[in-house]
Parts: C-alpha cells; structure tokens; sequence
C-alpha cells in the first residue's frame, strides 16, 4: 500500500519527463514519471501553481495503490474488490484493482457525474426513439418518444433503479448524442486520474471497448460524492415522480432501488452503515457493486466489487468485504 498523505506535495517540473516525488504511508519516497498510459491510475499532474516552477500533483488527497492488499477478508468470487478509507485516504483491501473490467451499470456514476457538472437540474429533457431498449434483462424505466422530465428526474431513475432508458435521455440531452457524450465521460475520467476507464455508452450494456478498473471506480465514485444530489440520490430506497408524456400528459412512476442493503434484505457487518451505492449486472460483467459506508464514528468508506459470479456471492463478499473496517 502506498498512500498519500495529506500535505501539499510539488514536482519540479524539468525539460524531460515529469517526475513526482510522492510520500507513501510509512514507506520510503519514491519517483514516477508521468504517463497516461500507465497501469496504474491517477499518476497525474492536477494543477499548476502560478510561478509555474511546481506543480501539485494529482494523487495529493487520494489513496494510491499499485499491488495487492490483504487483511482477514476472503474475497475468492470475484475478480476484482477494494477498500478505500476516505477520511485517512488509506486503502484496506485491494486485489486485482487495476484490472479492465466490464462495469455494467456502475457506468452510471461516470454518467451522473458528467451530467452533473455540465447539466442543469431542473433543466428539460425530451426523450428520443433512441430510449426503446431492445437487449434482453436490460433495466428499463419506460420511458417514450417525447416524454420529458427534468435532468434531476431523470438521474433519481438512473441511479435508483438503474433505468437504461433514462441514460440515454441524459446522454442526449447534455451531449447531444450517445457519441457525444461518451466523448464527455472519457475526457472528464481522464481530469479525475481513471486513465484506465473507457467508456462508449451512458448505460453499461454490453459493448466492445467499455471497461473500467476497480481503483477508476473509485476515483470515479469519489468525484461523484463531491455533489450533495448524487449522495442524496444514492441513499434512497424509492423514489416517486410525475413527468409528462409527449401530448403533455402526466405520467407518474414509482421506482425501488436495486441496492439490497438498502432494501433491508442484506445486513452489513455490525457497527457499519451502508449509506448508498451503484449496482450492475450484465452477462459480460457478471455482478459489481459500488458502496459508501461509514464506520461507528462516521468515518466514509468505498467499497467496490467487479465481476462476482453471482448476487448471493456479491452481496457475501461485499460484506466480507466491509468487514475489513475495524471500529
């Protein structure tokens, strides 16, 4: 594990190849040079300070973690899983967390947080032909042609009930078009450091060339938690709304969400809470689950889990998985 801490740390900025000095918890200091196309995530550059002599490096308040981390859990049905302390920006777990994975529908925090910074709330959507569906098990809310809701309506179906068709009305209505806003997520995955994440839909349905790693969704999901709607949105069990139809007709949908926690039918480890989260499944990318929790003192947590075999092993090595917070 090396951590960064939580100090302020600069580069000299050279006429070579761009080199940080990082401070790992407990460890020696070493160097990196900077390239996007590194295995590893969010070696990056954040910022210039005004003499442009140093730099800030990106990694200044993230956890960093290039290896594999044990403790007591036993993670054995899923490709991929990590534990990430936010409050000491410490990470407790970590196996395969660099890993290109198919993500499903944890594609829609990378979703929500691109409409969120260049979207408007209570700004109207119209939904295109486009929103008709047709893959089998694909999660719909069902939405037409022509109706509308505002952003705010839409991300509470995309989010708690992981409605496909309300992120391609999302995608079209901030980006324009799937295309666009594709381009979007992947330019704003590379300013949060997720340089091994591609993106090609909204949805996370089964496509080529769509795939995150565990470490980019938590960078991702971390980004997200800067916005107090997405936390609002993804601590609610149901969510009920009226929007209207093409001919301005109201229509009103009642949605649960897809997060056993917050269903009550999965019991997290004693003393932790699950605030909210992301679920996804899909053939391609097996079960995943994305989580914030905190502990007995209130300390944030990220939890994340790519490619279990099953929801009943999800939902056990998640839990296993938490149990990893000590209180």
């Amino acid at each position: 594990m090396r951590c960064i801490n939580n100090k302020i740390l600069r580069m000299n900025i050279g006429m070579g190849a761009i080199c940080a000095l990082l401070t790992g918890c407990g460890s020696t200091p070493y160097s990196m040079a900077y390239s996007p196309d590194y295995p590893v995530s969010s070696y990056r550059i954040f910022d210039l300070e005004e003499n442009a002599d140093v730099a800030i490096p990106f990694a200044t308040d993230l956890c960093v973690v290039d290896g594999t981390i044990t403790g007591d859990a036993e993670i054995t049905n899923s490709s991929s899983a990590a534990l990430f302390s936010l409050s000491s920006d410490e990470t407790l777990y970590a196996k395969n967390v660099h890993e290109k994975l198919a993500p499903a529908s944890l594609t829609k925090v990378m979703t929500a947080l691109v409409a969120l910074k260049y979207g408007s709330p209570d700004e109207v959507l119209t939904a295109s032909s486009n929103v008709k569906i047709t893959e089998s098990g694909a999660q719909m809310a069902g939405i037409k042609e022509g109706d509308q809701m505002t952003l705010i309506q839409a991300l509470h179906l995309l989010l708690i009930n992981s409605a496909n068709d309300a992120a391609v009305m999302v995608a079209e209505g901030i980006g324009g078009s799937v295309e666009g806003f594709s381009e979007l997520m992947n330019q704003e995955a590379k300013v949060i450091g997720a340089t091994n994440s591609n993106f090609v839909n909204p949805h996370g349905l089964t496509a080529d060339n769509h795939y995150v790693t565990a470490y980019d969704m938590y960078l991702i999901f971390n980004a997200a938690l800067g916005y107090e709607l997405f936390n609002e949105i993804i601590s609610m069990p149901t969510y009920t709304t009226v929007y209207k139809d093409r001919n301005g007709n109201d229509k009103e949908i009642s949605v649960n969400t897809t997060n056993l926690y917050l269903q009550g039918e999965t019991n997290a480890p004693d003393a932790i809470t699950v605030i909210g989260g992301k679920t996804g499944t899909t053939n391609a990318a097996g079960h995943c689950l994305i989580l914030l929790s905190r502990d007995s003192s209130s300390k944030p947590y990220i939890s994340v889990i790519l490619r279990s075999e099953g929801r009943d092993t999800l939902y056990g090595d998640m839990t296993e998985l938490l149990s990893e917070i000590k209180n």
